[in-house]
Parts: C-alpha cells; structure tokens; sequence
C-alpha cells in the first residue's frame, strides 16, 4: 500500500453542524480538535509506505484512531466502530458523516508498521507539539519519573509447560514447513504428548514423577534438534524461527551427561537477563522486584509537574524486566533533551540516583537528579567510621581516620562491576593497636581499614547528596515525585497498562508511547473542562487514626 495524501484536514460543514447539535456541551475528541487542531499530518509517516501502490488509509488520522483508542480502552473492532458511527469521532478526525471508516485489521497493519521502524515515539511526539504551542507544556521546570512492570500478553506458564509448550511450538511450525519429513522422522509417543496444548492440571503432581516428565521431555526436545541438524535434514529447517527458540531453550534448560539428557542445575543456568520465559513472545524475561515476580517487561513514565498547566508525560521508556532503574537516568535525559523537554529538576525514587549518574545529569543535561542516595554499604554506615566519617586530601591523595591515622596507599583499580575507584588502604601499624578496629573494618580478621572511593566529582556529589536529603527541606520538596503514582495508576485504569496487548518488546513499546499519548490527551481535556485532579484517597480506617498518632508518625 501506498501513502497519497488527501483532502485539505479541515472539518466537512456538515459533520461540524451536527456534531454541534449533538454535543452541545462537546466531548474529549471534540474538544481536543478544537483546542489543538488537527495532531498529525499523513506527511509524518510517509517513510512507512511505499511510493506506489493502492492508496492506504490517511495515516494520521490512523495514528489518531490509535490514541483514542487507548483512551477509551477499546479492542480494534469497537474503534473501527467508532470511527464509522461516532459523530465526534467524525468531527475529530475531519471525516464526512457518510465516510465508511476502514475495516478493524487496518489498525493491526499499522501498528505493524509503526513498531517496525520505532515510530511511535511520533505519535507522542505530535501531541506534546500540539501542547506546546498552545501554552499547554512547560517543561524546563521540575519533572518526575517511576517504572512498574508489565506482563507479557503470552500467559505465565511453570517449567514443564514451558519447555513442552517450546517443542509443541517447534512441531507445530515443522509440520507446515516439511509435513513429510516430521512425518517420518517422528516419534509414535510425540503425538500423543505434544498434539495439544501443555497445561499443569496434565502433568503428575508427585515431585518424582515431574521430574521424570520433565527429563522425558528433555530427551524429546534433544532427538528432534539432532534430527533437525543432521547432515542429511533439509537445510530450510534450520532456519526456522521456532527451531532457533527451542534450540536456545534446550541450552539454557539441559545437558548431556555420559549420553543422558539431563536438566541443568539453576547456578549452571544463565542469568535471567538471557533466560527466555515463554516461546511465545521471545523478548520477555522474568522480573522480580522484592516479592513481586512477573515475565515481560518494564515501563518507564517522566511527566512534568508545573502548576497552572496539565502534568503531561514527556516520556516513556519500555525495557525487559531485567534492566534496572538505575541505568535508566541517561537514557531518559537524552529522550526528553531530543524533545526539548528537559527539566531543571528531576525527582525520581531511590532506584534512579547514583554518583555517576548525578554526575552524568548535571554535566550533560544540566539537569539535577534528586532521589533518595542508596546507604553506604561501608562498616558502621552512618555511625562514627562510616566513610563519610573519613576526611579525603584529593590533592594530597590522603585519608584521614576519625582517630588521626592517615592513608599510607592510594592506588586507581576497578570494581567488581568494572567501574572506576579509588582503592586507599592505612597501614596495619596504625590500625592493629587502634581499640576501634574491630568498629572501623568489615571483616573481622582484618587487620587494617579499606576504602575504595569514587572519583572525586562522584565522591563530592554523593556526600552532598546524603546531608540535603537529612534536611527537613528536602523532605518537603521531595513529596512532589510521589505525584508520578497517581500517573501510573491512571494508565493501569485507563490504558490497562500493566499488560502488554501484544508480543514482543517493539510492539509493547509502541502499546505504552499511545498510553502516554492517550494519557496526555485526556489530561489537556480535563484542563479545558476545568475538571479538578482527584484527591489522594484515604480508607475507612485510616481515617480513624487519633490526630496525635499522625503527628507520631510525621516525626518519625
């Protein structure tokens, strides 16, 4: 299909008279026309067609189905609907009253589209535009940002039915690509175990006998790769996706030992980072965060947070579950700088911050990253010889002991995650007869203290860092971030944002920037209805709490 713009995007005359008479007090789609115009031009996505061919529906009006889409939560078919029976929907995509839409399976075919060349970064990137033109995004003040996580749209599944389900898929694709050949070459059990769908409730319950199942299956899953790789196997087969997965999960999940499959022990696994889930959607990977544990992937969502305006998201981020918050800073500065959405200040939780990244903010961005500073890991953190209880000559290269003693080594090494220190060390003349040693150093038969310090710039931040966020001051200011929340769960409720709707980390990205973008559009209709923010909600319960204790636990 080919891209051919048309028409002139004003509003046939006729749709505005009855859209008029049938919202006399307008609607969000109405509404955000009128305020912001038309969001996105056809010419915004030309690169995605093809010079010739049938035209394709308009594009941007496409990418805004897709937007109101998500605002009101609705499947492919009802926004299809939509768009052929909804007089404001009509009104906001500029459509005569008569215009037949498109079939639904158009809206998959361009999300197709979009998540194949990242283009739905546009589609935010067209309503913050729109915004800012009208006064409606101040962003070089203060934003704030926090992450939840998403579930895979593939269904969580135990270990035998993942590794079952993998061969199951594997067969199954074989038997389209080379019917004859998986006829010959299969084994008679195979399609009594793998002819339908793996479910726990089939597998035995006894610990034993799964793991008999399991190596069963194991051994299964090993003699069809064998056959597959053979020299006299056709070469097609090889080069099946489904082939390449169950290859891959056998890896992580088995070894041969003296001719016998058997299943690796977890340390012998790799990390999860690599560890495929599901062979369904082979881009997920399992997360765990404190109890919480879920396979997919992670969402992160910068909003601003300036008065007299709406709150809108200027960015969101989608990750596999595995990546931590704290790498994240950097990349989220570079995605708002490419938007010219930079803030001042930048409040995030306590998995953002560290020295470098502070560092990294203020030098590349000029931005202030503030969130609580992880504690020292160092002896006696925040006691009398924590580290920040040593005084650092940076010219001098010394160290300074709360009891006097000064450094005798200072040397430049690297961490155990390759990172840049400083490792200083005193001398054991000097520490073995302090009384304090045994408080002073980590291990208890060391016989001197150690400190690996950051560089200097780091170091400086980071103690800056941790006396600001003592204060009651800060305190105060930090209560602005816990507002990010309130967006999170808006895109849970609204936009279903803890599932992804599709497979695959693409097209799950695609899911969340129309999340944000749908988020932003109903947050500018809110404001243009003068409809005030909801209230921070109080059980029941809570609400019998004495007033003393409440002051208890604001000292606290």
């Amino acid at each position: 299909m080919s891209m051919q713009p048309k028409g002139s995007g004003e509003i046939p005359a006729e749709t505005v008279r009855v859209a008029r008479a049938a919202f006399p007090k307008g609607s969000l789609a109405i509404r955000v026309r009128d305020e912001l115009g038309p969001l996105f031009s056809d010419e915004a996505f030309a690169d995605l067609f093809p010079v010739r061919g049938k035209p394709a529906w308009s594009p941007g009006r496409l990418t805004l189905v897709s937007v109101l889409q998500f605002v009101e939560s609705l499947t492919d078919r009802q926004a299809a609907e939509a768009v052929r029976a909804r007089i404001d929907w009509k009104y906001a995509l500029g459509l005569e009253l008569s215009d037949p839409g498109f079939d639904f399976s158009v809206l998959s075919e361009f999300r197709d589209r979009l998540a194949g060349e990242d283009a739905g970064r546009r589609v935010l990137d067209g309503i913050l535009a729109a915004a800012r033109e009208k006064g409606l995004l101040k962003s070089a003040g203060r934003a704030r940002t926090d992450s939840t996580h998403v579930l895979s749209a593939a269904r969580e599944m135990c270990w035998l039915e993942m590794v079952s389900e993998t061969l199951r898929s594997a067969l199954n694709t074989l038997a389209l690509a080379a019917p004859d050949w998986l006829a010959a070459a299969a084994e008679p059990d195979w399609f009594r175990h793998y002819a339908t769908r793996a479910e726990d409730s089939r597998f035995p319950q006894a610990k034993a006998k799964r793991a008999e199942v399991g190596q069963r299956i194991g051994a299964d899953g090993m003699r069809l790769l064998q056959t597959v790789f053979a020299a006299d196997a056709p070469p097609i087969l090889r080069e099946v996706a489904e082939v390449e997965v169950l290859r891959q999960v056998w890896v992580q999940h088995f070894h041969q030992v003296e001719g016998e499959v058997r299943r690796r022990d977890p340390k012998d696994r790799p990390p999860g980072a690599t560890r495929l889930v599901t062979p369904y959607d082979t881009e997920a990977r399992g997360g765990k965060k404190n109890d919480l544990v879920w396979d997919g992937y992670k969402v992160h969502l910068t909003e601003t947070c300036e008065p007299g305006v709406p709150n809108l998201v200027t960015n969101v981020a989608t990750t596999v579950s595995t990546t931590q918050d704290v790498v994240m800073a950097g990349r989220i500065h570079a995605g708002l700088a490419a938007r010219d959405c930079l803030p001042a200040e930048h409040w995030v939780d306590a998995g953002y911050p560290s020295a470098s990244q502070i560092v990294a903010a203020r030098g590349d961005h000029h931005v202030e990253l503030l969130g609580p500073m992880k504690s020292s890991t160092a002896a006696q953190n925040g006691g009398p010889f924590s580290q920040d209880a040593f005084t650092v000559d940076w010219d001098r290269e010394q160290v300074t002991c709360p009891n006097g003693a000064v450094s005798t080594q200072w040397a430049e090494r690297r961490s155990q995650q390759g990172l840049p220190v400083i490792r200083v060390r005193f001398t054991p003349a000097d520490c073995r007869p302090c009384p304090h040693l045994r408080d002073c150093a980590n291990s208890p038969n060391a016989k001197r203290r150690e400190l690996n310090l950051r560089r200097r710039d780091e170091h400086e931040a980071v103690r800056r860092a941790r006396a600001e966020q003592q204060t009651d001051e800060w305190k105060e200011r930090y209560k602005i971030r816990a507002g990010v929340e309130g967006t999170i769960a808006q895109g849970v409720l609204r936009c279903g944002l803890r599932r992804s709707r599709y497979r695959g980390l693409a097209k799950t990205s695609l899911q969340h920037q129309l999340t944000g973008a749908a988020i932003n559009l109903a947050r500018i209709d809110a404001h243009l209805t003068s409809t005030p923010r909801a209230p921070t909600r109080t059980s029941h319960f809570a609400r019998l709490r004495p007033a003393d204790q409440n002051s208890i636990d604001g000292a606290k």
